[in-house]
């Protein structure tokens, strides 16, 4: 790839990334799905209200602190809370109370920076995924990967929550619901009416991405601006774990400064202070491999770089570090089930 084409390629996955790091850039190691980083009072404590007005069994978490996976425990009980269940819980999750993030968001002056602030504090404002938000002159695009591993049974329902609560603020921030269109990597449910209700109808089920997009003309408004101090003190980082990335959000992170020729499993091991064999075995405790990382990550850049920012797929593949336009498309194929000529967007 020539200097400038590679220049053009970083520029657009720099949008991927949030200002910085996350936090790296605050002395904090990534968290995995087993630390007890998550306050029990922010999103637990919604969970167990919410499970108990739907007459569920709730119980407040013993500890002050609850690990990803405890907090994924406690959510999966709450698919049989209601087929509304998902999308109800998602219009309180934001934007919560969760402290200075949750105030910030409130203070935005533009659903850009609300949505820019979302993505830079996602370890406080949603642990379980990590947003991703790419903008050009034609459009904003949200888009959903995981923080440390999500069951594959509760896959669905989390993105869903994640997605109404997005909407949801954004309509309570504009006065109107926006007409935001929404990309599932899964297959269709049976029954999308709540999807219809909740998000509308603009809905794109088997797609490559859990993404939502929204038109710039929409996106550029500019919101009343409650004065406040939070987005400052968010800045001056008070509130570390907000800038705290989950394990395989920092490995996102890793991967997109080099998506043309990714660091090597041992590269990332020495990186981590561990053996190989033991990065290996930390990938597996949150459902995934380097390899499967390395893909996904891959197909989400190809997807964005085919549809809305429009590169030809020979330009693709030399931005991905394919010299041969076979073997990406073979690839392609394999990350999505079509060839590059047959995929289109959502």
């Amino acid at each position: 790839m020539t200097s400038g084409a590679a220049d053009a390629l970083q520029a657009r996955l720099d949008a991927w990334l949030p200002l910085g790091l996350g936090g790296s850039d605050a002395g904090l190691a990534p968290y995995e799905i087993d630390t007890a980083c998550l306050p029990a009072t922010d999103h637990a404590a919604l969970l167990a209200e919410f499970a108990h007005h739907r007459g569920l069994d709730a119980a407040w978490p013993a500890q002050p602190l609850i690990s990803p996976r405890e907090l994924l425990a406690q959510l999966g009980p709450l698919r049989d809370a209601g087929p509304d269940a998902a999308f109800t819980l998602g219009a309180l999750l934001l934007p919560g109370h969760y402290g200075l993030a949750s105030q910030a968001l409130l203070q935005a002056a533009s659903l850009p920076d609300m949505l820019a602030l979302l993505c830079r504090h996602a370890g406080r404002l949603t642990p379980l995924l990590t947003p991703r938000l790419v903008m050009d002159e034609r459009e904003l695009t949200l888009v959903w990967t995981d923080a440390c591993g999500l069951p594959a049974g509760l896959r669905g329902f989390v993105v869903d929550l994640h997605m109404s609560a997005v909407a949801s603020l954004c309509a309570w921030r504009a006065g109107r619901r926006l007409p935001w269109r929404f990309s599932f990597e899964r297959t269709a449910p049976r029954d999308r009416a709540q999807h219809a209700v909740h998000l509308g109808t603009a809905l794109h089920f088997g797609c490559q991405v859990d993404a939502m997009r929204l038109s710039r003309v929409e996106a550029d408004v500019r919101w009343p601006a409650a004065p406040g101090l939070a987005s400052a003190a968010l800045a001056r980082q008070a509130d570390p774990q907000a800038l705290r990335r989950g394990l395989l959000a920092a490995l996102g992170d890793r991967l997109l400064a080099q998506v043309a020729q990714p660091p090597s499993l041992e590269t990332l091991a020495a990186e981590s202070g561990m053996s190989p064999a033991t990065y290996k075995r930390r990938l597996a405790r949150h459902g995934t491999h380097y390899q499967a990382e390395v893909d996904r990550l891959r197909a989400h850049v190809a997807v964005y770089l085919l549809g809305p920012d429009g590169w030809g797929r020979d330009r693709v593949a030399q931005a991905l570090g394919y010299f041969d336009g076979a073997n990406f498309r073979r690839s392609f194929k394999r990350w999505t089930g079509l060839a590059p000529g047959a995929w289109a967007p959502g």
